[in-house]
């Protein structure tokens, strides 16, 4: 080994020495929340598995449904679209972090950034809630999504069973709860290669089922046009964006650079070039198989296309091992998707003087995670139609802070020449899908209003 390389090795040991003692890189004092949480331990390899759980997760199911309302020459112009902004998106994030961090402040998270680049109150007052709002939300979406998988599975063992979804749904919840356990984000890196190989898996098991459904008589008559009338149609499109946006979405690319280790640059890059080879693989198989298999008839999720009338219309074992991937890999995004209340709850309950193991921070630590959990559950077992409210989330939380905040925070940061091309592409990527997102929103409204009178808490639906 040179010498280079010996000097290289010692220089991020003791960074991540000053990282573990309460300081990062720069000598920044850290609250409990970012130094027993998000831990600067992790490689870029850590941080794809990281960034591939919180993108590529069974959402991406709902895919065909989002084609439904689209067709397929703008169905499969706004899935590049999607992926070709977000991934321009994230980089964008991920220059400005770097940025700062030679700056002399590196910034752990969202609102951090929010703070530092635009003002206190863009921090405290929109970044901050709008982040704990769509990533709370992802995790009583996981929860809902992950009882339905249960049910499902056990319907398949066990045709006309009488088990009410509400039970799978706690189930999961208590599964949860020692899951939620872990530590920090970076404990998660080994359950996050899992969840990458899990989506990858699930992903190709619903590509093999919309060929084989495809192919067989049970397919329903393959029609590929947008039904219903004008104004319906209208608003199925921007739905569907709004669903596309969800499906993209992350929210939280600073924290996950928080756990890289530093020296950060291009990191993230390569972190991001292994999400998104994985992105394009699932996301692009899986729409276009659905979407071909079942036409204008997809259904919120592809799963619901495989059975008819609680019968499998694809093999049966085909359907039993999709669900079960689905369902494993959902505990990791939840889990992902926990990390911004758990760094606030540690922020605001344990001691950073004291070691992250130390009994007066375990504790806290085991109850309001605990609490944090049983919490989503609740919701989600009292609210089984929140895949509605979902849209809204994406439309409102997903679209913004994905699409047009990078976009924004890049030109204040850099300041770009007004008479250059990047500020006005960044300006234009602002505004066009900040729009999108007030849209979005309103026809998310709409759809939950159209769906209200079907809504009954503890539904077994």
């Amino acid at each position: 080994m040179g010498m280079g390389a010996v000097a290289a090795t010692t220089r991020e040991d003791e960074e991540a020495k000053k990282m573990e003692a309460g300081e990062d890189t720069v000598g920044q004092k850290l609250d409990a929340g970012a130094l027993f949480v998000l831990q600067s331990k992790g490689s870029w390899l850590h941080c794809g598995y990281h960034l591939t759980t919180s993108i590529v997760a069974p959402a991406l199911l709902s895919l065909p449904f989002a084609f439904a309302s689209l067709g397929w020459a703008a169905g499969i112009i706004c899935l590049v679209i999607g992926a070709v902004v977000t991934f321009y998106s994230y980089n964008l994030i991920s220059l400005v972090l770097e940025h700062h961090a030679r700056q002399g402040r590196r910034q752990l998270r969202f609102r951090d950034m929010a703070t530092d680049i635009l003002g206190p109150g863009w921090g405290k007052y929109y970044i901050g809630p709008i982040q704990f709002m769509v990533c709370f939300g992802a995790v009583i979406g996981c929860t809902l999504l992950a009882g339905q998988s249960m049910k499902a599975i056990y319907l398949l063992a066990n045709p006309g069973g009488t088990i009410k979804l509400y039970v799978f749904v706690a189930i999961f919840g208590v599964f949860m709860v020692i899951l939620a356990q872990l530590p920090s984000f970076h404990s998660l890196r080994h359950v996050n290669l899992i969840s990458l190989l899990l989506c990858l898996a699930y992903s190709f098991c619903a590509v093999a089922g919309s060929i084989y459904l495809g192919n067989s008589d049970k397919a329903p008559p393959k029609d590929y046009s947008v039904s219903g009338d004008t104004q319906n149609r209208v608003f199925g499109v921007f739905n569907a964006i709004a669903i596309i946006a969800t499906t993209y979405g992350n929210g939280i690319i600073p924290e996950i650079q928080a756990t890289v280790a530093a020296p950060v640059t291009g990191k993230m890059f390569r972190g991001l070039c292994l999400c998104y080879a994985v992105v394009v693989t699932t996301f692009f198989s899986v729409a276009i198989s659905g979407y071909w298999a079942v036409g204008n008839q997809a259904q919120g999720t592809l799963l619901s296309n495989f059975m008819v009338d609680g019968v499998a219309v694809i093999p049966k074992g085909l359907l039993l091992v999709t669900q079960l991937f689905t369902l494993l890999q959902l505990s990791a995004v939840g889990v992902v998707y926990l990390q911004p209340t758990n760094e606030v709850l540690e922020g605001l309950l344990s001691d950073a003087k004291q070691g992250q193991y130390a009994p007066r921070n375990v504790l806290p630590r085991l109850v309001s995670r605990t609490v944090a959990v049983a919490l989503a559950t609740t919701v989600a077992a009292m609210l089984p139609f929140f895949g509605d409210m979902n849209s809204l989330i994406g439309a409102f939380g997903f679209l913004p802070l994905d699409f047009a905040v990078p976009a924004l925070f890049y030109n204040v940061t850099f300041k770009p020449s007004k008479k250059g091309f990047l500020f006005w592409l960044n300006t234009t990527i602002a505004v066009v899908f900040s729009g999108l997102a007030v849209i979005a929103s309103v026809a998310a409204v709409r759809q939950i209003a159209l769906d209200a009178k079907t809504y009954k808490l503890f539904a077994n639906v």
